[in-house]
């Protein structure tokens, strides 16, 4: 019971900081302090896929995502130049239009997850092998991920291109 009690209170925290991280995210004025508060929500993320003892996919969040994508968020923002973003003249009537379609979200998300019957006891806590996820992730059959990975490369590739020519045109 104790060990119980453990997990939720560091599944709280994890997600206590993920929620201030996120909503200061998204609130903040300055773009590096926005890219920061995304890291921590992203390192929350890999803290909750470690509790749940999916290192694989715990490492690979915190290698593909809190690694090279916010580096390539900084980058693009150190590229821009622009420290900060003007929020002076949004109007309430904005705000009220945000506000009203990110409860609607969460209202339809809640329904959903209350009526879906979702049940955990369909799932094993053995997991798959290390060597079928390998190989599905490096294999080039027609469930097999290799091809995915090379397009989001050439994708990331031609954003910093096009970040490139961006910042070349001022």
């Amino acid at each position: 019971m104790e060990l119980l009690s453990t997990n939720i209170l560091i599944f709280a925290g994890l997600a206590l900081v993920m929620i201030v991280a996120a909503f200061a995210a998204v609130t903040t004025s300055r773009m590096m302090r926005a890219v920061t508060y995304l890291l921590f929500v992203l390192f929350g993320t890999a803290g909750v896929y470690f509790m749940l003892h999916y290192t694989f996919l715990g490492a690979v969040q915190i290698i593909v995502y809190a690694g090279g994508i916010v580096v390539l968020f900084i980058f693009a923002a150190l590229l821009i130049g622009k420290g900060t973003i003007d929020v002076t003249h949004t109007s309430k009537r904005r705000y009220f239009a945000g506000l009203l379609t990110s409860v609607s979200a969460m209202m339809i998300t809640l329904y959903l997850i209350v009526t879906s019957g979702f049940s955990t006891d369909k799932f094993t806590v053995d997991g798959v092998p290390m060597k079928v996820v390998g190989t599905a992730l490096m294999g080039t059959d027609k469930h097999n991920y290799v091809l995915t990975f090379e397009v989001m490369s050439i994708l990331l590739l031609a954003c910093m291109v096009g970040a490139i020519m961006i910042a070349r045109k001022k």
